[in-house]
């Protein structure tokens, strides 16, 4: 009775209070306390619609002292933003952790607002992550203990217009009014970008092995790999994504050692017998004995292995080493058998092969300057038909194998490190304060003009702010467990670099589209038709990638790749014996002279120069719909300076399927091909013609080299973008991809002129 009484009490005092503050804002509320409360943050608002569909919704919740407001967008970011639901807290409310629910794939931890008196049921909400939960329900508890000062202390005064009690249920009233002051908030999560990332079912394609990877790369990698042991620290790895393969296991250890990358790097690469002997348990004598570049050398090496109780053959090897450092920092080392007449086996010994290896050291961010960490990892492919018969059946007697004691060599690295604290900071880094501080530093001649960002803007026309059931729906259908992009949430376009929104900000909206036609057009290469086709090309979307997020900048967040904006229309695989293959747009066969090139909009063409006997070309034909939009990203790439395009040119390659080594090799983060290679730029008429000389690099000779040996038996990704690195060029997108299933060398055609 005495709850009810107090109800009724706070009804009246907020009939009383609207009627008195109706039609005006007022000042902040202010809590016993004298603070005033604000909190704010992205959630997910769930709820079934009027035909009986599950929806989740992503919104903005903003709570003022005792009142409540919903919002499709960030209110800060966007001033002036309408809410599309609002209302009044109650301290009858009850707010309730229901826990964990699976929605697509994806972990949502939901809590449910109903009230006390009348259990009537107003709705539910999700967050990412348990900790967000806590934190929103601490700001309800904050909210109700405001209710409660408000209703015993009968104010009166000016407050916001709400609607009665906040509401979830059904469908929203019609809000007309604008809600101000909302300044300072206390943020709850880190917007919708990771609330995407973490849980939503739209993230299900997140990177497997993200969580001891580090810092990931910009594909997403199909190994699955389980924690089988841990030794000191360090743990051993088994790929279980290719179980039923009857010829070779994948293990791999990782740890992270504090020390400086470049300095691990050497250490691994060092072939000085002492200091190898302080932390390599098994082949610490080794010889060089050819060097073949500056990437790659021959070694040999023997080793005793007593410390194995059951194996007691001396043995030696002799293996090659190829190594390149990418433009994050990080370090590879292939080591790969190999053979060379001038040094027979040993006498005593026995002439083995080495497993296929890998290294891979790549340097973590830290907040500490004066604190260096890596992750190094050793991948190491194990035969079956010698040691995996032997791993499945004696696991537990794993310790005393020679695969063992290589992949604990990352064990003596790390203690090899921590007994040697003068190696672990080793930079050259010099920081020099300046003398003269100019606040109005000139910007470097790589950025242009500000870019309108209108990513967040671009809605339908029709959809309407005040029907909140118009857009934004994510349905997911009951029983079936499948997730229908009804109407996409404009968030996840943007985020996930939706072409629709892209042609408002890159493309020019006020030309018609054009129609393109892919019978028009044929390259040297055919067209996939289905995936089991070889030595044809298709164009994949870009699920596959990660690309840099709206909040990169802030924290370096990355998202799955949507839709490319370019259609690829053709194909072209050339080779000529003695000329290289440039500017291919100029000659009167390629297809940009035709007269249906001619006809579109834009062209980008990307030729890949390969260096080999003979040389290769693999030509690649984008076209947009529409003319670009000058002061785009784009707009300003294809009309730059080539020392911008040089800074921006970016591609993303990916081994989906093919030999492991292959994979690391290649890797998995993207490169500047300005900066890595040499790119020749073509800019006439309706198109833009990118030459990129692959041999112009050793490091890139030498992949190209490994891949062109399993040429006939991988499948590889491309992806091109333009590398954003303002804020408003934020969040990336894909420009166009290339998937190349099987190529085979002797398909490619003679270059126009080419006897």
């Amino acid at each position: 009775m005495e709850e009810e009484k107090a109800s009724q009490a706070a009804v009246a005092a907020e009939a009383l209070s609207d009627k008195e503050g109706h039609g005006s804002d007022c000042s902040p509320l202010v809590g016993g306390s004298g603070r005033e409360i604000h909190y704010g943050g992205w959630v997910y608002h769930l709820g079934v619609n009027t035909v009986g569909h599950e929806y989740c919704h992503l919104r903005y919740l903003v709570l003022r002292g005792a009142y409540i407001v919903m919002y499709k967008r960030d209110p800060e970011e966007h001033p002036g933003m309408k809410p599309i639901r609002k209302g009044s807290i109650s301290h009858t409310l009850k707010v309730e952790e229901v826990g964990r629910r699976n929605i697509n794939h994806g972990e949502l931890y939901v809590l449910r607002f109903y009230n006390r008196l009348e259990q009537r049921k107003l709705g539910e909400i999700a967050c990412a992550s348990a900790g967000e939960s806590h934190k929103w329900m601490e700001a309800f508890e904050q909210a109700k203990q405001q209710a409660e000062y408000n209703l015993l202390k009968g104010s009166t005064r000016q407050r916001f217009n709400m609607d009665g009690e906040f509401n979830l249920e059904g469908h929203r009233p019609r809000v007309r009014r604008y809600a101000k002051g909302l300044k300072k908030l206390i943020k709850i999560g880190k917007g919708p970008e990771m609330l995407i990332r973490q849980s939503s079912g739209l993230g299900s394609n997140a990177r497997r092995g993200a969580y001891f990877e580090g810092d990931i790369g910009d594909v997403i990698e199909m190994h699955d790999w389980k924690c089988v042991r841990t030794v000191n620290g360090v743990r051993i790895f088994e790929d279980v994504s290719n179980s039923k393969d009857a010829k070779r296991l994948l293990l791999k250890s990782v740890s992270i050692i504090e020390a400086n990358a470049d300095t691990v790097f050497e250490v691994v690469l060092n072939l000085d017998r002492h200091k190898r002997y302080e932390w390599d348990t098994l082949t610490g004598d080794l010889e060089l004995l050819d060097s073949v570049n500056g990437h790659n050398d021959v070694v040999y090496g023997t080793y005793e292995p007593t410390h194995l109780n059951w194996w007691h053959s001396k043995r030696d090897f002799i293996f090659s080493r190829q190594w390149f450092r990418g433009q994050d920092g990080s370090y590879t080392i292939l080591q790969l058998p190999a053979s060379d007449k001038r040094r027979p086996p040993k006498s005593g010994y026995r002439r083995t092969k080495i497993n296929p290896s890998t290294w891979e050291i790549r340097r973590l961010k830290t907040s500490n300057f004066s604190t260096e960490k890596c992750l190094v990892t050793h991948m190491l492919e194990v035969q079956y038909y010698s040691w995996g018969g032997w791993w499945r059946k004696q696991f537990s007697n794993f310790d005393k194998t020679i695969p063992y004691a290589l992949l604990c060599q990352v064990t003596g690295l790390k203690e090899y490190f921590g007994a040697n604290p003068s190696l672990t900071i080793d930079t050259s880094l010099t920081i020099v304060e300046p003398k003269v501080s100019d606040a109005s530093t000139a910007e470097t001649e790589f950025k242009d003009s500000e870019m309108a960002d209108e990513f967040f803007d671009a809605t339908a026309s029709s959809d309407s702010l005040d029907d909140e059931d118009s857009d934004d729906e994510i349905e997911i259908s009951k029983g079936a467990g499948n997730l229908k992009l009804k109407n996409v949430s404009w968030a996840i376009l943007a985020l996930r670099g939706s072409k629709g929104l892209l042609e408002r900000s890159e493309l020019d909206a006020n030309c018609p589209s054009v129609t393109i036609d892919p019978r028009q057009f044929h390259g040297s290469m055919v067209q996939g038709k289905a995936q089991t086709d070889s030595n044809c090309w298709s164009s994949p979307n870009g699920h596959g990638f990660m690309i840099r997020g709206k909040n990169y900048l802030k924290d370096y967040s990355k998202i799955v790749g949507g839709d490319p904006l370019l259609k690829l229309i053709a194909v072209d695989w050339f080779k000529a014996d003695n000329n290289s293959i440039d500017k291919v747009a100029l000659h009167p066969k390629s297809l940009v002279q035709s007269k249906a090139g001619k006809a579109l909009p834009f062209i980008l063409i990307v030729n890949l120069e390969i260096p080999s006997k003979p040389n290769y070309s693999l030509v690649l034909y984008y076209a947009a719909e529409k003319p670009l939009s000058k002061d785009s990203l784009l707009g300003r790439f294809v009309d730059g300076t080539d020392m911008f395009r040089d800074s921006r040119f970016k591609l993303i390659p990916s081994i989906v399927e093919g030999y492991w080594m292959v994979k690391r090799a290649v890797g998995t983060k993207a490169c500047l091909l300005g900066k890595a290679v040499t790119c020749k730029y073509l800019r006439q008429d309706n198109f833009l013609e990118i030459d990129v000389e692959i041999g112009s690099s050793s490091v890139a000779r030498s992949i190209i080299s490994l891949v062109i040996g399993y040429i006939t038996s991988i499948v590889v990704d491309l992806a091109i973008l333009i590398e954003a690195k303002e804020e408003n060029e934020l969040p990336e997108y894909i420009l166009g991809t290339v998937r190349l299933n099987q190529v085979r060398l002797e398909s490619a055609v003679p270059y126009w002129g080419e006897s």
